[in-house]
């Protein structure tokens, strides 16, 4: 007998006791008759009733014949016989009426009922939304779900045309693209696709936008999620959301999965075990770990991560088999500075005098996110003086204001304070033109900006440094001491303008002669611990620790590379005193000289 059969039987069984029990009731509705307990009174009085039922509430009374109507048992809701006795005396009709109180029963019952849980409900709604749950009980339920964001090529509107500046790493993310687009072309000399790849650089550098590019040309599905939603307060809750996004990920393979600041449930296990360890973090990093070993390398997944921390990571994600590259997003250099301005100069009228060159030239340093809120400053800048077009001097405006800070106009300083910013900034830039492997001077203003700054000279390298000799060292310590040389010889007094410059000249002299051996008599011998780089495993120092003989002689060398930088400012300004003197009554009086004007008043300096 089939599942249909048994349907069938079980159908018409149900009907005929449907159809039973209804033709019972009918019948008896069609013989019982509801009086008044005054009528069912005077039945009994008058001998009709053959039989009385008493209930709790009702009285039943079985006719000894039927009536007319066919009626053949009354029913009466009783009533107390004192009652009934006084009642009869009046020859009225009457019943006693029992109030319903079902409604009231029921609603002292639902109505606390239905506060609670809409307090419930409203408490674990709002616990959803800002967990980023769908609200209501589903949204607490769903708290070990991954929320990760899912983008496909339209959503993102970001491709590898957006991204300049880091050649080398856009490199290594469309060898990914490719990979996932051709996996067969790709493996045919026997290759596998990478599982993850680490993008690591300093903070402000491209590692999100270039996730994002990789999402807009690969053509796959993009589960971009923060490292920071792994962790939460419930143990156990991120290592179920690590299991839920990898479920995800495969289910719609090939795709990428993008961890940002990885370095939020990445860090080393046992790291920070003097101060008490986070068991919830440990457990979402293990199923980490336990996934990226866990998915074939042919199912198509692919695990981009960032982090600007990379030295505190754990070396287990770092081994190869899980995260198989680092690629290195670094600050941009000025051929990469140019590169980044033309592509966040493409909606900015810029006029037509305008050379990147020239600005790239004075960002150095700079990373992809400073140069994007450059053009931004500019634009404004000259929104602000009401001009039709971004020129080089908006730019140089939005660079002292990130550099620097905003100016201070109401800031007013007395006069003599004032003399002893103006010479002080034109020793920094005399010394500075005078020593050709220094930066050179792009702009000097006694226009206080910022929180302390009274005054600042605006120096840019003429090309990217990446290894500096000890003459080279030396003279940027003097450039540093030039502006408290000039208080010196000037005023016969120091003041306390040279704080910052002497902490900056003082750093450089210790790392010249405990970092980079530069002092002989010392030996060629690193005497400070090194600091953490990127991809350094974190450890204990391993530097030797110096006898106090030793440290009595770092601080000698010390003090007399910065006294001997000092002396060096001193004989520049001393040699060009007349210069001093005329460039600092044109500083006071036009506030700020540019570099052609400097270049006008220093066309005779001696070096």
């Amino acid at each position: 007998m089939d599942a249909q059969q048994r349907w069938n039987i079980g159908y018409w069984i149900t009907a005929l006791l449907l159809l039973l029990t209804l033709q019972s009731w009918w019948q008896t509705q069609q013989q019982v008759e509801t009086v008044p307990y005054s009528a069912f009174e005077q039945a009994l009085a008058e001998g009709r009733v053959a039989e009385v039922l008493i209930g709790e509430k009702l009285v039943t009374g079985k006719l000894k014949t039927p009536e007319a109507n066919g009626k053949t048992v009354l029913v009466a809701t009783r009533v107390e016989p004192e009652m009934a006795q006084r009642l009869d005396a009046y020859k009225v009709p009457y019943t006693r009426v029992y109030e319903s109180t079902f409604l009231r029963d029921l609603m002292s019952w639902v109505a606390p009922t239905l506060v609670f849980f809409g307090l419930w409900y409203f408490v674990f709604r709002r616990i959803a939304e800002k967990q980023g749950g769908i609200g209501g009980l589903g949204g607490f339920m769903s708290i070990g779900k991954s929320r990760a964001k899912v983008y496909v090529e339209q959503n993102t509107g970001v491709t590898f045309a957006d991204v300049a500046g880091v050649d080398e790493a856009k490199a290594e993310l469309q060898e990914i693209v490719a990979f996932l687009k051709d996996p067969q072309g790709y493996g045919r000399l026997g290759a596998r696709m990478p599982k993850g790849v680490l993008l690591v650089g300093p903070p402000g550098t491209g590692k999100t936008l270039l996730a994002k590019a990789v999402a807009g040309e690969a053509g796959v599905p993009f589960f971009s999620i923060s490292g920071s939603e792994f962790v939460e307060m419930f143990v156990g809750v991120g290592a179920a959301r690590v299991r839920d996004l990898f479920e995800q990920a495969r289910e719609k393979a090939p795709a990428i999965i993008f961890i940002d600041e990885l370095d939020a449930l990445g860090r080393a296990r046992g790291a920070a075990g003097l101060v008490g360890g986070h068991d919830e973090r440990e457990q979402t990093l293990n199923q980490l770990l336990v996934e990226l070993d866990g998915f074939d390398n042919s199912s198509g997944l692919v695990v981009l991560a960032a982090t600007n921390r990379p030295e505190i990571l754990d070396p287990a994600l770092l081994r190869a088999g899980r995260f198989d590259r680092q690629v290195l997003v670094d600050r941009p250099d000025k051929k990469g500075r140019v590169q980044i301005l033309q592509v966040h100069t493409r909606k900015i009228r810029l006029a037509k005098d305008v050379d990147l060159e020239q600005v790239a030239a004075l960002t150095t340093g700079f990373s992809g996110a400073d140069l994007a809120n450059l053009c931004n400053e500019a634009a404004l800048a000259a929104t602000r003086r009401g001009a039709s077009e971004v020129t080089l001097a908006d730019f140089t405006v939005a660079i002292e204001r990130i550099v620097a800070g905003l100016e201070k106009k109401n800031r007013v300083l007395n006069p003599h304070e004032r003399e002893v910013v103006a010479y002080h900034e034109m020793g920094h830039a005399l010394v500075s033109l005078a020593l050709v492997e220094a930066e050179a001077v792009h702009k000097v203003s006694i226009i206080p900006r910022g929180i302390g700054a009274l005054g600042y000279t605006l120096q840019r390298p003429t090309e990217d440094r990446f290894l500096m000799t000890r003459p080279e060292l030396e003279h940027k310590i003097a450039v540093l001491l030039g502006g408290r040389a000039a208080e010196k010889l000037v005023f016969g007094q120091l003041s306390t303008g040279a704080a910052d410059d002497l902490a900056k000249a003082t750093d450089i002299a210790r790392d010249m002669v405990t970092r980079y051996g530069m002092e002989e008599s010392l030996g060629y011998v690193a005497w400070e611990p090194p600091r953490q780089q990127f991809l350094d495993v974190p450890g204990m120092p391993t530097a030797p620790q110096a006898s106090p003989q030793t440290l009595e002689r770092i601080d000698e060398a010390v003090r007399r590379i910065v006294m001997d930088a000092f002396d060096e400012a001193t004989g520049v300004l001393t040699r060009n005193r007349e210069i001093l003197e005329r460039c600092a009554r044109e500083l006071l009086a036009r506030e700020t000289l540019d570099e052609e004007a400097l270049r006008a008043l220093t066309h005779d300096l001696k070096p």
